[in-house]
C-alpha cells in the first residue's frame, strides 16, 4: 500500500476528476426517441435536447412523465460539461481519511468543507456533497472507460440529512448504459434502469431507454 507520507490527495482527486468523461464545447445536442416504463406502464414519445441541455419532450401528454425524462437527460448531460479543475475546486484543500482496498478517501476543507470523495484506480467511487440543503451519497461500482475517460456504469445514490447525518430517503439503484454516436466519440446514454422500495417495501423498477439517437449540427 502507498506510504501514507507520500500521499498527495488534491493530486489524487484532480487527476480522477480530469479522468471523468466529458462532451466537447462545439456539443449541440442531439434527439431520439424515449420511451419510459414503471412496472408494468409504458410510455412512448420522443425528445430533443439542445446546446443548452434543456430537455423537450413530445408525444407523451403525462406531464410527470415528461418532467420524469427530461430530469434524467438533464441529470446526464450536466455531468457531461468539461468545467476546469482550478476553476472548481482551487479553493479546496483535500485530506486523507483512510486508505484501502476501496481506495483513498479523503475530505474537504474549504470552499466545500464536509465533502469527502474515494478515488480508485484514477477514478471517483464514492461521492459525499451538500447539494441545495442536503446531502447526497453515491457509490460506484462499475464504471466504462470510453477511452476519454470514465463513465459511471452501476451505482447507488441516497440523500442523508445534513443535521442527523441519517438517511432521508431511499436509496436508488442505478445501472446506465451508453452508445457512441457521431464521430467525435459522443458517448451518449442509451438506457438507465433505477431499483428502490417503495413505501410497502417493495421493489419498484423504472426504466428509460434512449433510442435512434441523432446528434444535432
Amino acid at each position: 500500500m502507498e506510504n501514507l507520507r507520500e500521499i498527495d490527495c488534491k493530486e489524487i482527486f484532480r487527476k480522477a476528476y480530469e479522468n471523468r468523461y466529458t462532451w466537447k464545447h462545439e456539443f449541440n445536442g442531439y434527439q431520439g426517441k424515449c420511451i419510459f416504463s414503471i412496472n408494468d406502464d409504458i410510455y412512448r414519445g420522443s425528445f430533443e435536447l439542445g446546446k443548452d441541455f434543456k430537455p423537450h419532450i413530445q408525444n407523451i401528454d403525462d406531464e410527470k412523465i415528461k418532467k420524469s425524462i427530461a430530469s434524467q437527460l438533464f441529470d446526464v448531460c450536466i455531468h457531461r460539461v468539461k468545467r476546469e479543475f482550478n476553476s472548481v475546486h482551487s479553493e479546496n484543500n483535500f485530506n486523507l481519511l483512510i486508505s484501502s482496498k476501496n481506495g483513498i478517501e479523503m475530505s474537504v476543507s474549504g470552499k466545500n468543507e464536509g465533502d469527502k470523495y474515494r478515488i480508485k484506480n484514477n477514478c471517483i467511487n464514492m461521492v459525499y456533497r451538500k447539494i441545495h440543503g442536503t446531502i447526497i451519497e453515491i457509490f460506484v461500482e462499475e464504471f466504462l472507460d470510453t477511452g476519454l475517460g470514465c463513465l459511471s456504469k452501476k451505482y447507488t445514490s441516497q440523500q442523508i440529512d445534513p443535521n442527523t447525518l441519517k438517511p432521508n430517503s431511499q436509496k436508488l439503484e442505478y445501472k446506465d448504459e451508453f452508445i457512441n454516436i457521431g464521430k467525435n466519440d459522443y458517448w451518449i446514454l442509451n438506457s438507465r434502469t433505477i431499483k428502490y422500495l417503495n413505501q410497502n417495501q417493495e421493489e419498484e423498477k423504472q426504466k428509460f431507454v434512449f433510442e435512434d439517437l441523432i446528434l444535432l449540427k
